[in-house]
């Protein structure tokens, strides 16, 4: 790996700060004791699709529920359950049909506090002009029977649409962390690697891959292919120090990049069956 510092990349905590700062103590106020079928959120929470996300994580930072077993802080932690009837009013009404109020408490579980720590737009050849994809990176802390809490760390997306009363979280995806894969098995966790064993071994598309150009957790990597056209692909570095692929780019003849959606394991799946065409 380099002179890359095994220990600081794969075994360390998150150093971002916190996104989801923008509802204080007193927002709660008018909430207590109201049922969720009653509660209507202020238009200020949901103006952008951004400040959507930004505001519903914001109303379920200090959030808490903890199952049977499982214990945490000493005494009541933070707003205990009253953030979440109105983090559910942020969910579209379809979202709502396919997930019901208990199902949406219950995906909370030992959750006591959520930090949302990386929030980026997605552009990619499966996004819809009518809605909005972002990845996320939730830093939480968990409750455990032990006499301790634990930090933990989910990555996923999520896509907004627009409502007639604002931009509304249409669906939510999320994945765990795992602090003791990467460093130790394999080398899909690394961009680079991924590139050249998949796009390059695979599916025998690259010729020249130039240097990473890094920006904070953004890795951006192009390479020209053996069809002549340039690439770019996105990754996303998590907190676990694992690479996420989130977009493909393909320059058109006058400069401007096309979203793609390239499937490697269809290049195996074609080498050992000719019939079979790359989609």
């Amino acid at each position: 790996m380099g002179n890359v510092n095994v220990n600081q990349k794969y075994f360390r905590p998150s150093h971002l700060p916190a996104l989801n700062y923008q509802v204080s103590s007193t927002f709660f106020h008018p909430y207590y004791k109201v049922d969720v079928s009653e509660i209507q959120l202020p238009q200020y929470l949901t103006t952008s699709p951004e400040a959507t996300i930004i505001n519903y994580y914001s109303v379920l930072m200090e959030a808490a529920i903890f199952p049977e077993g499982k214990v945490g802080g000493c005494g009541t932690v933070g707003m205990a359950t009253l953030p979440y009837p109105i983090a559910y009013h942020f969910l579209t009404e379809s979202y709502q049909k396919k997930v019901n109020y208990n199902e949406f408490v219950h995906s909370f579980n030992n959750i006591a506090h959520i930090n949302l720590i990386k929030l980026q737009r997605i552009y990619s050849h499966s996004n819809s002009l009518k809605n909005w994809r972002y990845f996320i990176e939730l830093e939480t802390i968990e409750g455990s029977a032990k006499d301790v809490t634990y930090f933990a760390y989910y990555y996923g997306y999520i896509t907004v649409l627009k409502e007639t009363d604002g931009y509304k979280i249409n669906n939510i995806v999320l994945h765990g962390e795992d602090f003791l894969c990467a460093a130790y098995h394999g080398w899909d966790h690394n961009a680079e690697s991924v590139i050249e064993a998949k796009y390059g071994n695979w599916c025998k598309l690259v010729k020249t891959r130039y240097p990473t150009i890094q920006s904070g957790y953004v890795k951006n990597i192009v390479f020209t292919g053996t069809d002549g056209f340039v690439y770019l692909f996105i990754f996303f570095e998590l907190t676990n120090g694992t690479d996420i692929e989130v977009a493909q780019y393909r320059q058109n003849l006058n400069g401007s990049w096309t979203p793609i959606k390239l499937i490697p394991e269809k290049c195996v799946e074609d080498s050992i069956s000719p019939s079979k065409k790359l989609k």
